[in-house]
C-alpha cells in the first residue's frame, strides 16, 4: 500500500473513533444525566445515630460483661471510641438542639446543621423522634419519618408515624406534590405487636441510603441523615418495663425481667447497624460515609442498675442527669486510625462544625461548638490505643 493510501485509511479510522467516542459520551450522558468529564468532587456523607438513654454499661466496646454488641464493637474497632462525651443540657430534647444548632442554649431557633448541610449540596433526612417546637422539614431536613414529640416515641408498636417526602404523592392531575401526612403501620393497628418500632427505624436507615447512594445518576450527591432514636429508654420514665417482642436470647438468664428485655432490646439496635454496615458494602460506599454513633442523655433507673449503669473499671455510674459520659463513636475508614481511643472533651453543640468541616462547608461564626475535626484525624487531643478490660477486641 502505498503512503498516500496509508495516511488516508488512518484519517479515516481516527474520523471513525472521533465519531464512536463523542456516541458513547451522548448516550453515558443520557442514561446518567451528568457530564463524564466534570464529575464533581465525591464528599463524605455524613449518619448521626442518637440512641436515648444508652449508658456505658450497655455495650460490650466501654466494657459490658453480660452480653456482647458484636456491630457496635466492630464500629469502635475499625473507628475512635471517645470516653469523655457529654450531651448538652439534661434530656433529649436540649441534645436534639444542642446537636442541630451547634449553640450550648438558645439553638431553638438558630439555623441548623441540615439547613447549612443541604444548602452546602447534601441531601438530609432525619429518621426517629424529633421535640423541637417547628416541623424538621422546616429545619433543613428534606425527608422525614418518625414521630413528633416524646409521648409518641415512646410507643415501641406505634400503629403509625409521621412521613414528610419531596414529590412523594401523586395528584390525580399525574403531579407530584410533597407528601404531609401518616403512614399507617396495620401490623400494629387494633393494638397488634407486629411491627417493632426499633427495628423499623433502623431499616428505615437502610432504605435511606439505599434511596440516596452517591452516584452518577444524582451527580453523586452526598447524603446527610440523623437517626434519633427513641430507644432504649423504658415506657415510661422510671418504669421497670423495655417493650420487646421476645427476651430472647436472654430467656433463661437469671436476670430480673427488665435486664433481660433491656438487653434484647440493645442487641436488637446493634442489629440494625449491622445491617447498615451490609448495606453500605452492598452499595460499594463504606469507604466514603462517616458514621457518629452515641447516646442523648444517661439511662433512666430500672430494676438492676448493675445491668447497664457500669463503667468499664467497676464503678456504677449515677443514673439520671448524670454528668458522666456516655458513649461516643465515630467510624470513619481510612480517615479516622482504628482501635484508636480518645479521651478528648466534647459535647454534642461540637458536632455542627465537626462535620461542616468534614463536608466541606462554609463554617458559621456564631456557633459555640468547635470542631474536632483534628482530633478525628489524629492531629491533636489525648489518646491512648489500648482497649478497656472487658473489651471483645
Amino acid at each position: 500500500m502505498k503512503p498516500n493510501q496509508i495516511a488516508a485509511v488512518l484519517a479515516a479510522l481516527l474520523s471513525l473513533l472521533s465519531a464512536a467516542r463523542a456516541e458513547n459520551e451522548s448516550l453515558a450522558s443520557i442514561f446518567t444525566n451528568a457530564d463524564l468529564r466534570a464529575v464533581p468532587e465525591r464528599r463524605t456523607s455524613i449518619i448521626y445515630i442518637q440512641c436515648h438513654g444508652l449508658g456505658y454499661g450497655d455495650l460490650s466496646c466501654y466494657g459490658q460483661t453480660n452480653f456482647q454488641t458484636p456491630n457496635l464493637d466492630r464500629l469502635a474497632a475499625e473507628g475512635m471510641r471517645f470516653t469523655n462525651f457529654r450531651p448538652d443540657g439534661t434530656n433529649f430534647t436540649d441534645a436534639l438542639t444542642s446537636l442541630m444548632s451547634g449553640k450550648n442554649s438558645d439553638g431553638r431557633n438558630a439555623v441548623t446543621v441540615a439547613d447549612r448541610l443541604q444548602l452546602a449540596g447534601y441531601h438530609t433526612g432525619l429518621i426517629g423522634e424529633w421535640t423541637l417546637d417547628t416541623k424538621p422539614w422546616a429545619r433543613g431536613f428534606e425527608e422525614f419519618a418518625g414521630f413528633l414529640g416524646e409521648d409518641e416515641g415512646r410507643n415501641y408498636f406505634a400503629p403509625r408515624l409521621r412521613r414528610f417526602a419531596p414529590h412523594g404523592w401523586m395528584t390525580e392531575s399525574n403531579t407530584f406534590v410533597d407528601y404531609d401526612g401518616y403512614t399507617e403501620i396495620y401490623e400494629n393497628t387494633g393494638g397488634k405487636k407486629g411491627i417493632y418500632m426499633p427495628e423499623y427505624l433502623a431499616n428505615a436507615m437502610c432504605n435511606f441510603v439505599t434511596n440516596h447512594k452517591p452516584e452518577a445518576l444524582n451527580k453523586y450527591q452526598p447524603f446527610f441523615l440523623v437517626a434519633d432514636l427513641p430507644a432504649p429508654r423504658s415506657a415510661r420514665a422510671g418504669a421497670d418495663e423495655f417493650p420487646v417482642p421476645s427476651d430472647a436470647p436472654f430467656t433463661d438468664e437469671k436476670w430480673p425481667q427488665a435486664a433481660k428485655d433491656r438487653a434484647s432490646l440493645i442487641l436488637r439496635l446493634d442489629g440494625g447497624i449491622g445491617r447498615l454496615l451490609e448495606k453500605f458494602k452492598e452499595l460499594g460506599i463504606s469507604n466514603n460515609v462517616a458514621i457518629f454513633f452515641g447516646s442523648s442523655a444517661a439511662p433512666e433507673k430500672f430494676a438492676d442498675a448493675k445491668m447497664n449503669l457500669l463503667k468499664p473499671d467497676g464503678i456504677a455510674m449515677a443514673a439520671e442527669n448524670s454528668p458522666a459520659p456516655l458513649p461516643m463513636i465515630v467510624w470513619w475508614p481510612e480517615m479516622v486510625r482504628a482501635k484508636s481511643v480518645s479521651a478528648f472533651k466534647w459535647s454534642s453543640a461540637d458536632f455542627a462544625p465537626t462535620v461542616l468541616d468534614i463536608a466541606v462547608a462554609k463554617r458559621a461564626k456564631d456557633l459555640d461548638g468547635l470542631s474536632i475535626l483534628p482530633v478525628l484525624l489524629g492531629k491533636s487531643g489525648p489518646d491512648v490505643d489500648v482497649p478497656p478490660s472487658g473489651h471483645g477486641f
